[in-house]
């Protein structure tokens, strides 16, 4: 008998998410989901460390903008899993999840923010997933990293949830909304090889309602996202 993920995996408590935001994929097959697409543009994001654009699958995958580094712009991917007794061997990952039992994989690449990406999280054989980030101006596919769940997991839900995430707020016991830096990104609408789905809404959640100047709009690829100042 597969063990549902949705027993095994649970929204990071670590995180100090600002913005959530659901994907599903409607038609999916009876065993779950083996692959999903995640498209995201980070064009208005600044080059500095701080935020997080990610969604959830068998784990998390996502994009962090980072500074400049000779004169190129930088980006760092990362893939991880929250689930105990989640083993790897691949070296882009090591065992630790924000100091919890998991898995964290990551890498960075040279990547123009307009490029455009897709975050591509495809099962290996067997409970091994391997998280993938592709450039969609240069089709440079790079691997982020790979782990194994425990015997008894399923495949992925068709029906999750993503976030926008301001990640130095998580050793703060107190918010200052009114000073969180701006950024933007964009969620595409999700797929795999086998169907398409959509986007949800984006909304705010945390104790900065209503003070962030969040903003979101539909666009014709899936929602785009402001927040801060």
């Amino acid at each position: 008998m597969k063990t549902s993920l949705a027993a095994l995996f649970f929204f990071s408590p670590f995180c100090s998410a600002l913005v959530g935001i659901s994907w599903s994929i409607p038609i999916a097959p009876s065993s779950a989901l083996r692959d999903v697409v995640f498209p995201i543009n980070i064009t208005g994001a600044t080059h500095t460390a701080g935020y997080f654009f990610a969604q959830q699958d068998v784990g998390y995958i996502g994009l962090q903008p980072r500074p400049d580094a000779g004169g190129k712009s930088m980006v760092h991917a990362t893939f991880s899993s929250f689930v105990a007794q989640t083993t790897t061997t691949d070296p882009n990952c090591y065992l630790d999840a924000d100091g919890g039992p998991g898995v964290s994989c990551a890498t960075d690449i040279a990547a123009e923010y307009d490029d455009g990406f897709y975050l591509h999280v495809e099962n290996e054989k067997e409970t091994t997933w391997v998280g993938n980030l592709v450039d969609l101006k240069t089709q440079q596919k790079t691997r982020i990293g790979s782990w194994t769940l425990p015997a008894g997991t399923g495949g992925i839900s068709p029906s999750q949830v993503g976030f926008v995430e301001y990640y130095p707020w998580n050793s703060e016991s107190q918010h200052s909304c009114s000073s969180l830096p701006y950024s933007q990104g964009e969620f595409g609408n999700v797929f795999s090889t086998s169907t398409r789905g959509t986007v949800g809404d984006a909304y705010e959640y945390g104790d900065c309602v209503g003070e962030v100047a969040f903003k979101m709009y539909r666009t014709s690829i899936g929602v785009n996202i402001r927040v801060g100042f």
